[in-house]
């Protein structure tokens, strides 16, 4: 007997489009590494940023539980894997998207800091020429004020003395420059 000629096309395409639907092991175990390292963030998150996250209830839930048993080694480990599994049943966009805005909000912050001290670090290096850049973009600064500022802060540097006016300036630069 003679076995019916099979179509090797048409069974081709079958296994190509199995092998889409079906990932591999180490895909697998790359997506629920990853899903655990996202659950892992959520749970490090400050109350007042968690509370900003779109979660199920089932997802939040664990999160809190994993944050109660943070310093329970293997508890925690499985904690993080039963989050890792929640989220694989989810629509993490959302999830993602949230947390990518936290942080940009958080380096943006950060950003508005480090040019403060920058400025402040160039005001007291370049003293009256950089007072009057400055002023020249930020009119509502005082000029006396920042003028008394540097001369406080180079006689205090003269006397080794810790830079409470540099401080000072600081704080006087970012409240009205930062708002």
């Amino acid at each position: 007997m003679v076995a019916p000629k099979k179509n090797k096309d048409v069974e081709d395409e079958y296994v190509v489009s199995e092998e889409n639907e079906q990932l591999s092991k180490t895909q697998i175990k790359a997506q629920m590494v990853a899903m655990q390292k996202l659950g892992e963030s959520l749970v490090h998150l400050g109350q007042s940023s968690l509370a900003k996250i779109p979660m199920e209830p089932e997802l939040l839930d664990a999160v809190m539980l994993a944050r109660k048993i943070l310093r329970k080694k293997e508890g925690y480990r499985r904690q993080l894997q039963l989050i890792g599994k929640i989220m694989r049943s989810i629509d993490i966009a959302p999830i993602e998207q949230a947390l990518s805005n936290i942080k940009s909000a958080h380096k943006k912050i950060n950003d508005a800091f480090h040019g403060t001290e920058m400025l402040r670090d160039a005001i007291l290096k370049e003293g009256d020429s950089k007072i009057e850049l400055t002023i020249a973009d930020y009119p509502q600064l005082d000029r006396q004020k920042m003028r008394q500022y540097v001369r406080q802060a180079n006689k205090q540097l003269a006397e080794n003395k810790p830079p409470k006016a540099s401080r000072e300036l600081f704080q006087y630069l970012k409240q009205i420059i930062n708002g």
